[in-house]
């Protein structure tokens, strides 16, 4: 089968000093034609956010956003009246639809909040806005692939307004993660930690692999391992 791989070096930089950034796709100042999504995945940041700083509010719509905390503690606020502190292994969703603010904190004055953030288009403009948290379960914890997102709310996932599947990867020590891709089906991870092989590919943290062949996929990891891995129509 083939894979594609996007390198963590490759990707968009920027460092504004109480935010540095990498980006998988264009996005802000930092703009590549060969780059600007994959399937309805547009954005995938990965932030590094000084203590007492954070995002002010501003305005989204049409968009289905969802922020997954790796350390530290986010604090949102939104026009929807939401106000919630996100730790890590959690998950907040957000539909824009027809139009939302929010603002994302980093509360903490001596800890540095890292995160991911996702944007992926909905499957129809003008949804009403909506908010959400997941947290996983003991079971969902202690499980190498759990599905986070889903357009249905299947096995417990948050729910957006697109066919899109998000599984978090997540396993202490070595074994191999697989994933069946079905026809006419894309398919991307992005590695946020640990070290992978797939197809003949060594994966480092920050590398993304993405296919849109149909069949199954086995991610060997010889330690431990974090990733999310999303299967879109």
């Amino acid at each position: 089968m083939n894979l594609t791989v996007r390198r963590s070096g490759d990707r968009g930089y920027a460092d504004h000093g109480w935010l540095v950034a990498r980006h998988s796709f264009s996005f802000a100042d930092y703009y590549d034609p060969a780059h600007m999504g994959f399937r309805s995945l547009r954005v995938i940041n990965q932030d590094l956010v000084a203590p007492g700083n954070g995002f002010p509010p501003h305005g989204h719509r049409d968009m289905e956003i969802f922020t997954y905390v790796l350390e530290g503690v986010i604090e949102h606020r939104d026009s929807l009246g939401n106000h919630a502190q996100i730790k890590p292994g959690q998950i907040q969703v957000m539909s824009a639809g027809s139009g939302v603010k929010h603002s994302e904190y980093n509360p903490s004055k001596t800890d540095r909040l890292h995160l991911i953030q996702v944007w992926i288009t909905p499957d129809r403009p003008n949804l009403r806005p909506r908010y959400a948290e997941w947290t996983p379960t003991p079971e969902q914890l202690a499980a190498p692939k759990v599905l986070i997102i889903s357009n249905d709310g299947r096995e417990g996932s948050a729910h957006i307004s697109q066919d899109a599947d998000v599984y978090r990867v997540k396993a202490s020590a070595g074994g191999t993660v697989s994933h069946e891709l079905r026809a006419g089906r894309g398919l991307w991870l992005q590695l946020i930690a640990g070290e992978v092989e797939v197809g003949g590919l060594k994966l480092s943290p920050g590398d993304a692999v993405n296919s849109e062949d149909a069949g199954t996929f086995a991610f060997k990891h010889s330690g431990p391992v974090e990733a999310l891995l999303f299967d879109l129509a």
